[in-house]
């Protein structure tokens, strides 16, 4: 799909809401962020996904973890094997008082294919699927909103993402974190997170934060 058709669906059907965890709660326990939400969210390389969430205004960070599944201890190294139930997940800390939730979401399914059953290009294997997270019943029906929206107006019902209540959030390993802007000049980074992240920009504009 071209940039300017999710800059006109997504604009449309969510800016007019933009009012402008180690494990479990958050892992940002300092003052300034005392007044700040989480949300979790898995959509491919959490190298891109971080990079994308924190070019967004009233996002204060972003951190790369692992969510969604079932083992106690997971690295980089166990979910690349695909068996640990585990997704490269990113923790986006926000101000709701400047973006909310709704946005984030339109975030999400903008800046991926979330017709893809197990991965991004070109990643695959369930550690890349499509994942978005809720911690309560507004959150849940929100996501419900959007799916349903999209499946009517883009994909004819083939949204893959799935749609899980939050439990647990593994923080990743430091080399991980802020690794496209640490690491530029990495083949992978130059190839598929830079690219995908201009192709957001290109989208959503009016979402950025101002240099």
């Amino acid at each position: 799909m071209n940039t300017s058709t999710y800059s006109l669906l997504f604009l449309g059907i969510f800016l007019a809401s933009f009012s402008t965890k180690n494990v479990g709660k958050p892992l940002l326990e300092t003052v300034e962020y005392q007044d700040h939400k989480v949300a979790y969210f898995a959509s491919g390389c959490f190298w891109c996904v971080e990079a994308i969430f924190e070019s967004v205004v009233g996002v204060e960070e972003a951190i790369s973890g692992y969510a969604g599944g079932f083992t106690k201890d997971p690295t980089y190294q166990k979910i690349g094997t695909g068996k640990t139930g585990h997704a490269e997940t990113v923790a986006v800390y926000y101000n709701p008082t400047i973006v909310s939730f709704e946005t984030l979401v339109a975030v999400f399914f903008g800046s991926h294919d979330p017709t893809t059953k197990n991965g991004q290009h070109p990643d695959y294997g369930t550690q890349y699927r499509s994942i978005v997270f809720y911690e309560s019943a507004t959150e849940k029906e929100i996501i419900a909103a959007t799916i349903k929206k999209l499946n009517t107006t883009i994909y004819k019902g083939n949204v893959k993402t799935e749609v899980q209540f939050f439990t647990v959030f593994h923080k990743a390993e430091i080399e991980h974190q802020n690794y496209e802007r640490l690491h530029p000049d990495n083949p992978y980074v130059k190839a598929v997170s830079i690219p995908r992240l201009l192709r957001f920009k290109r989208a959503f504009p009016e979402l950025l934060k101002k240099k």
